[in-house]
């Protein structure tokens, strides 16, 4: 597969056509950013770790029956995706209180919910992606309602999934966000699965393994990335 031109630069990957109109090359860069982009930082290895972790999360959840773009690894920083027409929303789960539901509703950071949280957030960095509810998707036509449907049940069906394999790393799955696009008019999810976009704390110190350690200056970012990266069996390999 040939890698062509520049699509888009995002805050950590960037974008590439390919030969085949269906297929992207992501490339993950060490760039790190938090706040709106107002803290940033390039983290060695960093863009190697997500990359890989990304492909074994992936695999996980296409063997448990769900739909991603993810296609195989090109190198220890690039992979090849399908081609998605991205859904401009974000879908947040929480099992865990903590961030800016802390924040919002005053409530204390670890407070285990009696089921988790379902929130959506519109993607608009000069908004600073605000969160919004389903009337909204439907007024503005973001998504068809069959469409948003089918993020929901698959955002919780990850939650299933993807719970019990951190936990069986002794590791807590906090809370994260997905974004899905459409394949053909198929719902599938897109974008990463990694520590940058999802809390994971270890499960009997509550030591905080994912972002969290960028945005609060605890240093050891890509470290504890890659610590739980090992703790579930991936192999990480560096140019």
């Amino acid at each position: 597969m040939e890698k062509r031109d520049e699509l888009y630069a995002g805050k950590a990957k960037s974008v590439y056509t390919t030969d085949d109109a269906d297929k992207l090359v992501i490339v993950f860069r060490n760039d790190t950013s938090a706040f709106d982009g107002k803290k940033k930082e390039a983290l060695d290895r960093k863009g190697a770790v997500n990359n890989q972790f990304n492909a074994a999360i992936m695999e996980k959840l296409q063997a448990a029956g769900i739909p991603t773009h993810f296609e195989k690894l090109l190198s220890n920083t690039e992979c090849v995706v399908k081609k998605l027409e991205m859904i401009p929303l974000e879908c947040v789960v929480r099992n865990i209180a903590a961030g800016s539901i802390v924040r919002r509703l005053g409530v204390e950071e670890g407070k285990a919910l009696n089921s988790p949280t379902f929130e959506l957030f519109l993607k608009d960095d000069a908004l600073g992606d605000p969160m919004i509810n389903e009337y909204h998707v439907r007024s503005f036509g973001w998504a068809e309602p069959e469409h948003l449907e089918k993020m929901k049940e698959l955002t919780f069906k990850v939650n299933d999934v993807l719970k019990q394999l951190f936990l069986d790393a002794n590791m807590l799955l906090v809370d994260y966000k997905l974004e899905f696009g459409l394949f053909h008019g198929e719902v599938v999810l897109g974008d990463e699965f990694s520590p940058d976009g999802c809390r994971l704390w270890d499960k009997d110190t509550r030591e905080k393994m994912d972002k969290d350690r960028f945005r609060q200056g605890l240093g050891n970012v890509v470290e504890a990335y890659e610590e739980v990266g090992h703790r579930l069996g991936i192999t990480f390999q560096y140019d």
